[in-house]
């Protein structure tokens, strides 16, 4: 019997530990789908507090606008002979809107204010659909039991035992301190006893709002550091990103051949433009050409060393160009000037002597 051992690498089969900060492209992408640093502690304790300071400048209004309508339903409606027609029942609720709007609008107006506000700090301005999309995990019981006992739902679990403890001591020991007054709540008059509700109100709901204050900034904390970690991306994930981004190097490179390729054949296609070649000359030729029209001073049409040398000078003899060996300045021409540009001054003298030789040949030629 023949036994065989196999030895698999398990770490085949593992994914890529996620090391990396996340790159800018990639914090992108998941704002633009709405994944952001946010703690909903911040939005409540911002709600709580600005309501509860809203309903403190706003109370004598909303007492007043309370005690005015019910004033009004008591003394008017009841005298009023449509009031159990269907136009009269229409009027009330009508009265019944508008009292409220003006009654509930202070608060509301400020806890829109808030929640705006609340988010903008955090999130900033964003508006985005994709978190409209329809996504079937969301319905997937069995994801649903992970993200139940998720780290995640066990800290907002948590959080939520501690919000309740803390802020009902506070509230607890504050409301013992005022034991003995609250006792006395039944010698005092009504408005006593509203402007103290109102007060002790206020002061329990500033204390629970210091609470909540207190563990929205260790959340805030805790959110950024979740959310910093869930971005993290592995190094394959930054190397296929940087691909994405900078191009296959091997479609970069057959680019480039490509370029090189269309740059060659335009300038070969120069070559017969040119009114000498100047050689090594072996190694290098420079086509060069002066049009006194175009510049002034003579410029380069092509320039290749070895092969492309070669071309040059076998183009250049098909055309009938003038080839003149000068190893100095094919060499200095070569190196200094880049095709399309003139050449330097200190190179003006070598050029206009090779320039009036084949000139004089040309016009030797013409005379014959």
């Amino acid at each position: 019997m023949i036994e065989l051992e196999y030895k698999i690498n398990l770490q085949l089969f593992a994914d890529e530990e996620k090391t990396e900060k996340a790159t800018p492209k990639k914090r992108r992408e998941s704002r633009e789908k709405g994944q952001v640093l946010k703690s909903q502690e911040v939005n409540s304790a911002l709600l709580l507090i600005v309501s509860f300071i809203s309903l403190k400048i706003f109370g004598k209004y909303m007492y007043g606008k309370i005690y005015g309508f019910t004033n009004y339903f008591f003394n008017k409606f009841s005298t009023l002979d449509d009031l159990f027609t269907i136009k009269g029942i229409n009027n009330m609720f009508y009265e019944i809107i508008v009292i409220t709007a003006q009654i509930v609008a202070p608060i509301a107006l400020a806890a829109i204010l808030a929640g705006l506000v609340a988010n903008y700090m955090q999130v900033g301005f964003l508006f985005t659909t994709k978190t409209l999309g329809v996504k079937f995990s969301r319905i997937n019981p069995i994801e649903g039991f992970k993200k139940i006992f998720s780290p995640r739902s066990l800290v907002e679990l948590l959080k939520s035992f501690i919000k309740v403890f803390v802020i009902g001591y506070v509230v607890f020991s504050y409301l013992m301190k005022k034991i003995n007054i609250i006792y006395k709540l039944f010698d005092m008059s009504l408005g006593a006893v509203i402007t103290f509700i109102g007060d002790i109100t206020f002061q329990v709901a500033m204390r629970a709002g210091g609470v909540l204050v207190v563990i929205a900034i260790i959340d805030y904390l805790y959110q950024w550091w979740d959310h910093e970690k869930n971005l993290k991306m592995s190094k394959k994930e930054i190397k296929e990103e940087y691909k994405q981004n900078e191009g296959d190097p091997q479609i970069k490179s057959k680019i480039k051949e490509k370029q090189r390729q269309i740059a060659m054949r335009r300038m070969m296609q120069d070559v017969p433009k040119a009114d000498v070649i100047i050689t090594n000359p072996t190694h290098y030729a420079i086509a060069l050409k002066y049009d006194k029209h175009k510049s002034d001073a003579p410029y380069i049409l092509a320039k290749g060393m070895n092969l492309v040398a070669e071309n040059i000078k076998k183009t250049a003899k098909e055309a009938e160009i003038p080839i003149v060996e000068n190893k100095p300045l094919a060499q200095a021409l070569y190196k200094s000037v880049e095709i399309g540009d003139i050449i330097p001054e200190d190179l003006y003298q070598a050029v206009a002597e090779v320039l009036a030789y084949v000139f004089g040949l040309r016009d030797n030629q013409g005379g014959l």
